[in-house]
């Protein structure tokens, strides 16, 4: 008779573990869908900028479009920062390295802005 009282009454542990595995494929597709993407693009653009060299074209996140001429690493406070002169027609501009969004013809996708 205990066994049959047992049956009929609804566990709270079956629905405490389908909220759990809801809550785990949530966090599994977020992952995938977000997280992931944005570290590859991120790998990605740190390897365009790391092979960037004199007289490659290159385009600033301010639109700027130019050809590098100089590439000069700064120390200040402690932490070495890359400038990077671009000559853009007549004009020539000094950015960080970080700025830089395009090299050649090779976009670095979701570069941070």
């Amino acid at each position: 008779m205990l066994l049959a009282l047992q049956q009929t009454t609804p566990s709270a542990g079956g629905g405490l573990s389908i909220l759990l595995f809801q809550v785990g494929a949530i966090a599994l597709v977020f992952y995938f869908l977000i997280l992931r993407p944005q570290s590859q693009a991120r790998k990605k653009h740190a390897t365009v900028l790391a092979g960037l060299k004199k007289n490659d074209e290159v385009m600033t996140a301010g639109g700027i479009i130019g050809k590098v001429r100089d590439i000069k690493d700064i120390e200040t406070n402690g932490t070495t920062e890359s400038r990077i002169t671009i000559e853009s027609g007549s004009s020539t501009f000094v950015v960080e390295r970080s700025r830089i969004v395009r090299v050649g013809s090779s976009p670095a996708q979701n570069a941070p802005a």
